[in-house]
């Protein structure tokens, strides 16, 4: 699961299920590596469903880059990216 953490406090539910892919970029834009995981600083973390459910909406949410680890615990991470604070939870 993603959650979203708003400058007031609140927590929005960005994602979940069981995929969690942690995506390192080449200068130009293409996926150089990608593993299951947990987020790690200098990827972008994608959470969301291994299989379609719906083909109306998206079945995923990707973050920019993570810039800063603020806590890390057995069963979750809160992260920085670029532009949000998140909350990864296994």
């Amino acid at each position: 699961m993603l959650l979203k953490e708003h400058k007031d406090g609140h927590l929005e539910n960005m994602e979940g299920g069981a995929r969690s892919d942690i995506i390192e970029w080449n200068d130009d834009g293409t996926v150089k590596s990608m593993e299951t995981g947990r987020p790690k600083i200098g990827c972008s973390v994608r959470v969301g469903s291994l299989t379609a459910r719906s083909y109306c909406a998206q079945d995923w949410w990707m973050t920019t880059e993570v810039t800063e680890i603020l806590e890390d615990t057995e069963d979750k991470v809160k992260f920085k990216t670029k532009n949000s604070t998140y909350i990864w939870v296994r």
